[in-house]
């Protein structure tokens, strides 16, 4: 027992185990996760609970090239001039004689050289095996933002508080999407003008009278009327 527990925590450190917790937000990016911890940081949150964990892990070697001889003795070039850089301001610096600025000249020639040489050897053992250059790259699916169960409702609310300040501070107008059909312009209208108002005319006071009838009609005898 007095053995296990001697060598506990070294067996911890060779196989980790992930850490527990709940999920406060997911990224797509380490970039994004890495800003998150970064506005928890900055809001006096115990960072020391919080852990990232990427999801889905994937080797991505990206190809940059072809290789050739010119492009190997340049690197192999490049690579030994900065190791004799190095040596020949040691020797500048901690030689007794004063050694002079030609040193340091003689020493990133000879750095260069030795440098293309073994480009050009390592090149031509290689050449059938490996002919381009690349990176290689681990990237995730996603990235979670772990921390303990009873900091989480903090976090949440730490981060949501700042995306609605970003989003106060920073008002953006929603761009329209390629595949939306193009949106005809619309004059603006004006309203008509509004037709003068004329005023009533009065009619005239000097207008004749309405005639009279006649007072000399016959009536239904025959008989005219007398006036």
């Amino acid at each position: 027992m007095s053995n296990q527990r001697a060598f506990g925590g070294r067996n911890q450190a060779l196989f980790p185990a992930l850490p527990k917790g709940d999920v406060v937000a997911t990224y797509e990016t380490y970039v994004e996760a890495q800003a998150a911890v970064d506005t928890l940081a900055k809001a006096d949150f115990p960072v020391k609970q919080l852990s990232i964990i990427g999801n889905d892990m994937k080797s991505v070697e990206r190809v940059t090239g072809k290789l050739t001889w010119g492009r190997v003795a340049l690197a192999g070039a490049a690579s030994g001039a900065w190791l004799g850089v190095f040596f020949g301001l040691l020797f500048f610096i901690f030689s007794p004689d004063g050694a002079g600025l030609p040193f340091v000249l003689a020493a990133v020639l000879i750095g260069a050289g030795f440098g293309m040489m073994f480009g050009l050897v390592s090149y031509a053992v290689n050449r059938r095996r490996r002919d381009f250059t690349s990176t290689m790259q681990v990237v995730a699916a996603n990235y979670q933002v772990i921390v303990e169960s009873g900091l989480v409702n903090r976090a949440r609310n730490v981060l949501a508080g700042h995306a609605a300040t970003e989003a106060a501070a920073h008002p953006t107008e929603s761009a329209p999407h390629p595949s939306d059909p193009p949106r005809a312009f619309v004059p603006p209208t004006t309203p008509p003008p509004a037709a003068p108002v004329t005023p009533p005319v009065d009619a005239p006071t000097d207008a004749p009278p309405a005639a009279s009838p006649p007072t000399d009609a016959p009536d239904a005898n025959g008989t005219p009327a007398q006036s």
